[in-house]
């Protein structure tokens, strides 16, 4: 049930854990709680992403795009949304979205820790063709700023998967970390290649890096499924 006593705002971040969906104080539309970031005033008094979902105190939700944050710091909608006097950063759209990729690099940390990150060209494309130990890759990984000829030779691969129907049988590609962010996730030096193989741990990875490339795009209106698209091209 879609009901609250504020529509604008949560009880906290541990309250109402039935509830998948919430208002967008810009757009004054429900959407899924993955297509939304939740923002919080701190004691400082100053509104702040919880891009985790965590983070103490009543909370307002933004869709997941930065022309929607944009749009929430010019409209003044933090201060009528939380319905107090509170210090909004102009960065705090640019802030956002680096909490954003922080948060993808622990998610990818996270996954490494528990094995289930391959790293190098060679390790990928055996895993690619089924012969890396039998693993399942659940997403090709390329750094952002990596040479377009190793990009091309492992996205090649999966070519074979483009004609499975079923989009949710699709490997995503991923490409929304540098080299530089890959090297501090995966503790290694000039990780340009990397595969996500099945388990628990990279689900979360893969989820927040969708909310990175729904943030980045430009048109808000089509951000979350362009978003899906980009993961499964």
């Amino acid at each position: 049930m879609l009901a609250f006593a504020d529509p604008d705002l949560d009880d906290g971040p541990r309250t109402g854990k039935s509830a998948r969906f919430r208002m967008c104080v810009v757009s004054r539309k429900q959407r899924p709680i993955d297509e939304l970031i939740r923002f919080v005033v701190a004691p400082s008094g100053e509104v702040i992403a919880d891009v985790k979902r965590k983070l103490p105190g009543r909370g307002l939700w933004v869709f997941a795009s930065r022309q929607a944050v944009l749009k929430a710091v010019r409209a003044h909608q933090f201060r009528r949304g939380f319905k107090r006097d509170v210090r909004v950063s102009p960065t705090l759209a640019a802030d956002t979205e680096a909490l954003l990729g922080r948060a993808v690099i622990e998610a990818l940390a996270i996954a490494a820790k528990a094995g289930q990150v391959l790293c190098g060209f060679t390790k990928v494309e055996a895993a690619l063709k089924g012969a890396h130990g039998g693993n399942t890759v659940r997403a090709l990984i390329h750094a952002s700023d990596g040479a377009a000829d190793g990009v091309r030779k492992l996205d090649a691969l999966l070519g074979q998967t483009a004609g499975i129907k079923d989009e949710s049988a699709r490997i995503p590609i991923i490409t929304v970390l540098t080299s530089a962010e890959l090297d501090l996730a995966l503790t290694r030096s000039n990780v340009i290649h990397a595969a996500l193989l099945a388990g628990r741990a990279g689900k979360t990875f893969l989820s927040r890096s969708q909310t990175l490339v729904q943030y980045r795009l430009p048109d808000a209106g089509k951000a979350a499924k362009s978003a899906a698209r980009q993961l499964k091209a």
